[in-house]
């Protein structure tokens, strides 16, 4: 690792704690962010690429007084380094130490300029670089070894998505013991299988027609036997692990044991309220 990319994550000040939230953006408003301070988790995670004045981000944090939140992620096509400069600048004025900054590639499928994705994101962030935002104040998605690498010579870390603690094991080893390591982790608060596999296949399957995922996912050993119908059973519950909420806090767990610093929970259920509730009393957040 980079010593100098080292000594500015000595000195990072903003605070994730053990666990946070993942939501998109329209399943979140001022008042749920509230709650999710009050039981203790320490981060909410803004996912599907909040728009760029990131005036969602502000509108979370003016409704709390100390969580931090952070994008999950920054479409790097979708809004120009300079727009989300400015946006980070104001944000962190105003609230500082309480917003990270996370960009990322988003998907070839999606996206018709897709084209070197890696030379985007390493022009993406000396764009970063010169708006002023700090590399201590940003983190980068990534899923396979070189962007996991630029992650931690460019950024805080990494936010690697739809993982399982099998990756994060690998990340770590890769990143060494500097950067921020903080996955994603979608669960389902359900002790009858078939009912949560219900609940977490369509959800599942929308990501197995996106290259850039089918590519990690077969780098833990799944097989395209595994994403026919909407995903195996044992596909399933690794990527969505279902149960009470102690079988769920343990897959939580799993993650910061091999060597996560912060796990970003995506909870499936419809409303995702008691479940978030009962995860946070079963790792004793408060």
């Amino acid at each position: 690792m980079n010593p100098a990319h080292a000594k500015l994550i000595s000195f990072m000040t903003i605070e994730l704690g053990k666990a946070g939230i993942w939501r998109p953006a329209e399943g979140l408003s001022p008042e749920l962010a509230g709650e999710i301070e009050r039981i203790g988790y320490g981060a909410i995670w803004i996912g599907s690429s909040p728009g760029g004045d990131l005036s969602i981000v502000e509108d979370l944090l003016a409704a709390t007084s100390h969580i931090t939140v952070a994008t999950g992620i920054v479409n790097v096509w979708k809004d120009d380094a300079a727009t989300i400069g400015a946006a980070y600048h104001r944000i962190a004025g105003r609230y500082p130490d309480r917003f990270l900054l996370g960009v990322g590639i988003g998907h070839r499928e999606a996206t018709q300029e897709y084209q070197q994705p890696y030379a985007k994101l390493v022009s993406y962030l000396d764009q970063l670089d010169a708006a002023g935002v700090p590399v201590s104040g940003r983190v980068l998605a990534a899923l396979g070894p070189k962007v996991l690498a630029l992650s931690a010579a460019r950024t805080a870390g990494a936010h690697p998505y739809l993982v399982t603690p099998e990756h994060t094991r690998w990340a770590r080893e890769l990143l060494g013991t500097g950067p921020l390591l903080a996955p994603e982790q979608k669960v389902v608060l359900e002790t009858d299988p078939e009912r949560a596999r219900a609940i977490a296949r369509p959800r599942l399957g929308t990501y197995l027609g996106l290259s850039n995922y089918l590519s990690s996912l077969r780098r833990l050993g799944f097989t395209d036997a595994d994403f026919a119908n909407g995903g195996s059973d044992a596909f399933t519950d690794a990527l969505a692990p279902h149960g009470d909420a102690e079988a769920i806090a343990a897959s939580v767990t799993a993650h910061l044991d091999a060597g996560a610093d912060h796990v970003s929970i995506q909870v499936l259920n419809p409303d995702p309220r008691p479940a978030y509730r009962a995860i946070a009393e079963a790792l004793q957040l408060a």
